[in-house]
């Protein structure tokens, strides 16, 4: 009788062990983070939210940092990652390949609905405009963002180079790519003479290398760019989705949480979804159409051909937009 009881409790422990496994490995969500600075630095800022996340939806989230932003994409589309921070282009990436929906909006510390793009040189550079950089191009070095990134590469590749007729991995001595945190140390230390960041950024690194942020002069701020979206798989079980969508909606309500967002430059989250992105894929668009109608190689009927097509998605896309904005003006009303 004692050997069948304890027979029993062994196989029941076993099991109850299989199921746990089971339940642990089911439970594991990646989160996704683009890497705008070293890994190190994010995961001090990152951690204590995530392991809030992992505690509060009752998930163990990890989280996974790659080198570049397309390492984020790629871990998407192929169900490592499954929820992530993007910024709008890399999102963009992110929904149109990688199975991604925008389900959230980051909200800064300081309640502004954006950031900026900024091009920045060393506080003793003579360049002081935009005019100045390209006048004097081919004899700078140029530190460009990651090809993903929204601040660092989209909007001054249309503002300050489509806009002037002019192919950034072309006109300058040498030309780059990298981080943010990258571009903005490698112009405080003169290894470059200009490169882009963001208001973000800067932020940042005040905090972080404040002898490095006083070596930078701002001499070019883009248009606002609205705030990062938080995008996840569409393939997540409903069941997920509900859990991670409460605790994004809910989080910051007490004072250790609203220091833990302070951390990460945030507030209380937003609801959002993929039309967040849309004056994204607009000034994709434009840059693209700039491109176009300055390359040379095209014939003239080739070149009216793509920009025909590209003004056609112009106006579908400006529709959409007008659309959203009848209805929010209609939500605000009733």
């Amino acid at each position: 009788m004692f050997k069948r009881i304890s027979h029993a409790l062994a196989a029941s422990t076993l099991l109850a062990g299989a199921l746990l496994g089971t339940a642990q490995a089911a439970e594991t969500l990646t989160f996704g983070i683009i890497s705008t600075e070293s890994s190190q630095n994010l995961r001090s800022v990152w951690d204590p939210f995530l392991a809030d996340m992992s505690k509060q939806t009752g998930y163990q989230v990890k989280a996974f940092f790659a080198p570049d932003y397309a390492g984020v994409i790629q871990g998407m589309r192929f169900d490592k990652v499954d929820l992530a921070w993007y910024g709008n282009k890399s999102a963009m990436e992110a929904v149109d390949r990688a199975n991604g929906e925008v389900f959230a909006q980051t909200v800064a510390a300081n309640g502004s609905p954006g950031y900026y793009s900024h091009l920045i040189v060393h506080r003793d550079s003579p360049l002081n405009s935009v005019e100045d950089v390209l006048a004097k191009a081919k004899d700078l070095t140029f530190a460009n963002g990651d090809p993903n990134s929204t601040s660092g590469y989209l909007v001054p590749g249309y503002y300050v180079f489509a806009r002037n007729k002019v192919d950034a991995s072309r006109i300058f001595k040498r030309s780059l790519n990298g981080s943010h945190e990258v571009n903005a140390l490698s112009v405080a230390n003169k290894q470059v003479d200009v490169g882009t960041f963001n208001s973000e950024g800067m932020e940042r690194l005040q905090i972080t290398a404040p002898d490095k942020a006083a070596q930078l002069k701002v001499i070019w701020t883009s248009p606002l760019i609205p705030a990062d979206p938080l995008v996840w798989r569409k393939s997540l079980s409903d069941e997920q989705k509900s859990r991670l969508r409460e605790f994004f909606m809910s989080y910051g309500a007490t004072p250790a949480e609203k220091e833990i967002l302070a951390g990460l430059q945030w507030a209380p989250f937003r609801a959002s979804d993929n039309d967040q992105l849309l004056p994204i894929r607009q000034l994709e668009l434009f840059k693209k159409r700039s491109e176009v109608a300055a390359d040379s190689k095209l014939s003239d009927g080739e070149r009216q051909a793509r920009l025909q097509g590209i003004d056609q998605e112009l106006a579908t896309l400006e529709q959409r937009m007008a659309e959203r904005q009848q209805k929010a003006e209609a939500a605000k009303a009733s």
